[in-house]
């Protein structure tokens, strides 16, 4: 993809100066998605990406990786056979920048695009979102229908349970585990610690839309 053409250094060092304001993102998400269950989706990625953001050290990054998170699938719902390819289209018509577009393009990378994830926050994107939606499917399965009381040891049982949520692709969150050179059960962990920490603001504010 043009534009894309500047190294890791320099990624690096530009990834804080391409902003848009949260409301701003969410307006933006809320043009291109009208089904509850991907608003959903994106406000979980985004919560999930803010903690991440804080857990390994980069707080002073935290709403660019919340906005990421946001946007992700900005082009999934009215363009799904587009997936990754139409998103940088409506993203520069909206004003974001480059270096945030390559971010959320990352996510499709060897299945829709060839951007690939080099940031640690890009890495944790590409790993992280197909897992949220097993755990938010396996979250449904429970009594409480929450992951507040979900173990790993349940996790684990879905994941290699092919037709459980067969949507969410267990290659991908393989591959996204040997990206970020972590264990299976590590990302499990931290990533049903993640959406914990965000599954009643991201109620809260989904009521707030009109949409639970």
């Amino acid at each position: 993809m043009a534009g894309y053409n500047n190294s890791l250094y320099q990624r690096r060092s530009i990834i804080m100066t391409s902003k848009i304001t949260r409301v701003e993102a969410l307006e933006l998400l809320r043009n291109y998605n009208k089904e509850p269950f991907h608003i959903l989706h994106a406000l979980t990625v985004e919560g999930v990406m803010r903690w991440y953001a804080k857990e390994l050290g980069h707080t002073d990054e935290e709403e660019y990786w919340g906005m990421v998170g946001l946007l992700h699938d900005i082009d999934f719902e009215q363009y799904p056979e587009q997936h990754c390819v139409k998103a940088p289209e409506l993203l520069r018509a909206a004003g974001v920048g480059e270096d945030m577009i390559y971010s959320i393009c990352s996510h499709g990378y060897g299945l829709c695009c060839d951007i690939e994830p080099e940031l640690e926050m890009e890495k944790i994107l590409f790993a992280a979102d197909e897992l949220t939606g097993l755990i938010g499917a396996a979250a449904k399965m429970r009594p409480s229908k929450s992951t507040k009381d979900m173990e790993v040891s349940s996790l684990k049982k879905k994941f290699k349970d092919k037709k459980f949520a067969a949507g969410c692709s267990r290659d991908v969150i393989r591959q996204g585990t040997e990206r970020l050179g972590w264990e299976l059960d590590a990302l499990f962990e931290k990533t049903i610690e993640a959406m914990r920490s965000c599954e009643d603001s991201v109620n809260t504010e989904l009521a707030a839309l009109g949409l639970e």
